[in-house]
Order: C-alpha cells, then sequence, then structure tokens
C-alpha cells in the first residue's frame, strides 16, 4: 500500500487505478487501513468541496440503472465527469457485484469521463455510510464533479444516503400507488425533485397524469426548511427524453440552496454528522472485537433467546463489560 501522500497525489491527477485503489483502502474496517485512510482523507477533503452530490432513489422496477445511464451519458456530453456510487445495504448475502453495476449501465461503463463503484454492502447502515461519504471524498478531489448515490429504495438506505447528498431525486411510475407509498416510507418527504420514469409510448399520457397528482401531493407536503417544495417532472430513461429537464430542476434546487445560504450549512452539518457516525461505526466494531464482550456475548444471547433474561439487561452488560475492561 502507498504512504498516504503518494497515493493522494496519484487520486489528484485523476489516476483511475489510484481511485480503485483509495476508495478500497477507506472502505476497509481493517484498523491499520483505518488509519492509513483517515490520513488519505485529510489530504483529500480539501479539495473535495466542489463536487455536486446528487441521490438517486426509487422502488425496484423503477428503471434507476436505465435512467443513470441516460442522465450520467447527458452530463460527460456536457463536459462533466460523472462518478456513480450504487448503495445496497440489503445485499449483504451476495455483497453486491461491480459486473452486475456496469452491466446495468452499459453506456456509462465504456464512457472514459465516467466511474463506476459498488458500495460495500455487508454490515450496518453505519458502516455503509462512512465507507459512501468517504468514497466521494475519493471520487470528488479525484476530478469528479457530479456524484451520483443510488440506493436500492428501501426502508432507512434512503434517509441515510439523502443525509449524505445535496439534492435527492425520487424517481416513481404511473399507475403503481408509488406516491401513497412514498409518503408512507418518507421518501417523498426526502425528495428535492421527483421524477415519474418511463413516460414513453402508450405510458405518456398516464405518466404526465400521475405527474400531476405527485405535483399536488408535493404542494400539500408544503415546502421544507429551506422553502422548497419539490418540482415533478416526467421523463424516459430508455429514450433518454426528459433528462435535461431533470438536471436543470436540480440544478434549480442548488441554486435555491445557496441563495437562502443553506448550502454551506448543510455541508457543515454533514461534516459533523460524519464525525459522530464514525464515533459510533468504530465504537460498534470495537465492542464486537473485544474479546471479554464476545465471550459474554455468546453466554447472554443463549439466555436472551431461552427468556431468561430481557435484552435491555443483557445489552447493560455487555457495555459494562466493554467500559470496566
Amino acid at each position: 500500500m502507498k504512504d498516504p501522500d503518494a497515493l493522494a497525489a496519484e487520486v489528484r491527477q485523476g489516476s483511475r487505478a489510484a481511485i480503485g485503489r483509495a476508495i478500497t483502502l477507506v472502505e476497509s474496517t481493517r484498523a491499520d487501513h483505518r488509519e492509513l485512510a483517515a490520513e488519505l482523507l485529510d489530504r483529500l477533503d480539501p479539495h473535495a468541496a466542489q463536487a455536486r452530490r446528487i441521490g438517486i432513489t426509487g422502488v425496484p422496477g423503477v428503471g434507476k440503472s436505465t435512467f443513470i445511464d441516460g442522465f450520467g451519458s447527458l452530463l460527460t456530453a456536457q463536459g462533466h465527469r460523472v462518478a456513480v456510487i450504487a448503495v445496497d445495504p440489503s445485499s449483504a448475502r451476495s455483497g453486491g457485484s461491480i459486473l452486475g453495476d456496469k452491466t446495468r449501465m452499459a453506456r456509462l461503463a465504456n464512457d472514459p469521463h465516467a466511474f463506476i463503484r459498488p458500495a460495500p454492502t455487508a454490515g450496518s447502515l453505519g458502516g455503509v455510510a462512512r465507507a459512501t461519504r468517504s468514497s466521494m471524498t475519493v471520487l470528488a478531489a479525484g476530478g469528479y464533479d457530479v456524484l451520483l448515490v443510488e440506493t436500492v429504495g428501501v426502508g432507512q438506505s434512503e434517509t441515510t444516503v439523502a443525509q449524505l447528498t445535496d439534492s435527492f431525486l425520487v424517481l416513481t411510475l404511473a399507475r403503481t400507488g408509488d406516491s401513497l407509498q412514498g409518503i408512507k416510507k418518507g421518501a417523498l418527504e426526502l425528495a428535492d425533485v421527483v421524477a415519474v420514469n418511463k413516460a414513453d409510448g402508450p405510458h405518456e399520457a398516464d405518466a404526465r397524469a400521475a405527474a400531476r397528482e405527485l405535483s399536488g401531493t408535493m404542494r400539500l407536503l408544503g415546502p421544507d426548511d429551506t422553502g422548497w417544495i419539490a418540482p415533478v417532472l416526467t421523463c424516459s430513461g430508455m429514450n433518454d427524453t426528459g433528462l435535461g429537464e431533470v438536471w436543470t430542476a436540480l440544478e434549480g434546487h442548488l441554486a435555491h440552496l445557496r441563495r437562502a445560504g443553506a448550502l454551506d450549512e448543510r455541508h457543515r452539518r454533514q461534516r459533523v454528522e460524519a464525525m459522530w457516525a464514525g464515533v459510533r461505526d468504530d465504537l460498534d466494531r470495537r465492542l464486537r472485537e473485544h474479546a471479554e464482550v464476545r465471550e459474554l456475548a455468546t453466554d447472554l444471547e443463549a439466555r436472551v433467546r431461552a427468556g431468561e433474561l430481557s435484552s435491555a439487561h443483557a445489552a447493560d452488560q455487555l457495555v459494562e463489560r466493554f467500559l470496566n475492561t
């Protein structure tokens, strides 16, 4: 492993190989790697502030990968360098597949101005968030000025990605009831821009009707704390239609944040949240690796399963053992 100064210099020169090695390092949970990763990120962080960070979510089947393939290609054609981070915390069994991500985004996978990377999938959302945040720093310092963070679109991963990015794009479909599901899950409450995808062929009229309905929903939800109400658009990732309008809406959101003085505050809050997320992740890792805690945990887990001990009491005992040894 190169020393942090040498690796940081290669990353800043835009070396794809160095960027890949740096991301592997910052994703690692090994104690010696964590120390090197922290030094590397200290060197890269001052050069990562200008990148545009956009989270993208939507229920399975909404066409996220096809949309991102077309959307990212549109941006590289405009002169941007685009990186895609695919986050799927639910696939801990398979561990994810970079080949799968590249197959689903064939144009971007062959675009010299694009970089596709899956986030680590095993472990807690806190660990995924730490690795994703660090990967974004590496990619931004490496010259990628638009970072697209794709989430699987279920559960807490949406909130996690929204907290890591500047703008959050929610993709939906016509005739699926997604608007109601989105409100229940909180996805629409996180949205800065909503796009009804697959607005092509016989589905175009349905998509436009769904967009009008969702626009009313967004007005009912009201503005966020910066005064922004998410616009609702239609697009087709398959036919590359409406993608420019989606980009314009996202740029409009960024301009709004700057006018409201909210962008810098959002970045400051994200840095502090990253610090505490790192604390929680590190404490959780150390507790689980602690020999005496692991030995005690085996007995306590058996007693909790048998109903002989409450989970709260067992948790207290584990923390006490960790703090007193």
